[in-house]
């Protein structure tokens, strides 16, 4: 039986009711879905924020970090009687403030290539809002023997992109979607350097993450095209948008044509780090 609203609901969700590509349907369909974000930082803030207020059922909050005050300046569920607490208990908090009807479960713990797996078994889509090459090679290798959709983001100085990937599922072309691998077959330039050692400009994470909020809540809702084998790269500085095509790689150590089928040894070996 799907679920029924209540009037409070109808109420609060009366501006997607109302669009006819997700009306009760799609917002149905949000209520029955459930998303793990690892990360509850300066992308975390906005994707858990955003998707809460549409209305997705059940969020997991994975961040085993504390609040700073250097956080502060991006991170905008905190505020700073918030700097020394658990990130994922805040967060958590927040979020019941703002949307009662969606349940969150707090995972104060580190993310790593031990435990992903299980941690993303009990929801539909993960979102990675960390904010190192290392995790963003570990979650995506992670997602894809998990068979999960994933919405993956970063953020450095000016510039941030957003991609979704479904490397289990195949193209129109008979290939397999392409990977993060696929797209990144190492690091780019830059994305080793942490945030804390280079900078990142506060807003940038909310233009960001709501790019990466809005993919995910199209994942989740049945809207519209994804960005499955599409780059969307924000320049932050001279305020362009651009998005590119890539594809599978057959020499990709996940999907390729001598693929071993088994998580490669590096960088997916590192553990989701801070935030």
């Amino acid at each position: 039986m799907p679920p029924v609203f209540s009037p409070d609901e109808i109420d609060r969700y009366a501006r997607h009711l109302v669009l006819r590509d997700i009306g009760g349907p799609g917002q149905q369909r949000l209520k029955r879905s459930s998303l793990l974000v690892i990360g509850a930082g300066g992308l975390g803030s906005p994707v858990l924020a955003y998707c809460a207020a549409a209305g997705v059922g059940r969020i997991g909050i994975a961040d085993d970090d504390r609040v700073a005050l250097s956080n502060l300046q991006r991170q905008v569920l905190y505020q700073t009687a918030d700097v020394g607490r658990h990130k994922a208990e805040c967060a958590a908090a927040a979020l019941g403030r703002l949307n009662p009807h969606t349940a969150v479960d707090v995972i104060s713990r580190r993310v790593t290539a031990d435990n992903a797996a299980a941690l993303m078994a009990d929801y539909d889509v993960v979102a990675d809002c960390t904010d190192s090459a290392e995790a963003r090679y570990l979650i995506s290798d992670a997602a894809y023997f998990a068979r999960k959709p994933l919405v993956t983001a970063a953020v450095i100085r000016f510039d941030g992109h957003v991609t979704a990937l479904k490397p289990y599922l195949r193209a129109a072309d008979g290939n397999p979607n392409p990977t993060y691998r696929c797209l990144f077959p190492r690091a780019p330039d830059g994305e080793v350097e942490a945030c804390a050692a280079v900078g990142v400009l506060g807003v940038l994470p909310g233009l960001v993450g709501s790019i990466q909020a809005l993919e995910i809540v199209k994942e989740l809702s049945g809207l519209g095209t994804s960005l499955v084998g599409r780059l969307a790269m924000v320049d932050g500085r001279d305020m362009r948008v651009e998005t590119i095509q890539y594809r599978w790689d057959p020499d990709n150590p996940l999907t390729g044509r001598a693929a071993s089928q088994r998580p490669p040894a590096d960088p997916a070996t590192a553990s989701a780090g801070k935030r």
